[in-house]
């Protein structure tokens, strides 16, 4: 019987669409850190900020792999994301 506390998702249980469309899986980042942010690819500051969280994970994972950055395309930045 699935009482309401069981039946709440949390953040690990939703399934997204990367880059190429594929689906991908949140519960694969259950027990590690993880970095949401909205992207917008076609802003002037794209290339800085990606450099920026690459090197951000990068740092703070020390070869542990247990910070990810997931970037999310957004269009509300001034329609800087192509649909």
């Amino acid at each position: 019987m699935q009482t309401l506390a069981s039946a709440k998702k949390d953040f690990y249980s939703f399934t997204v669409k990367d880059w190429q469309g594929n689906d991908v899986s949140l519960e694969q980042y259950r027990g590690k850190v993880s970095l949401v942010v909205n992207v917008a690819s076609e802003c002037g500051f794209t290339d800085s900020h990606y450099e920026g969280l690459v090197g951000l994970q990068q740092k703070l994972n020390t070869g542990r792999n247990v910070f990810q950055v997931l970037a999310f395309p957004s269009n509300q930045f001034g329609n800087q994301e192509p649909q």
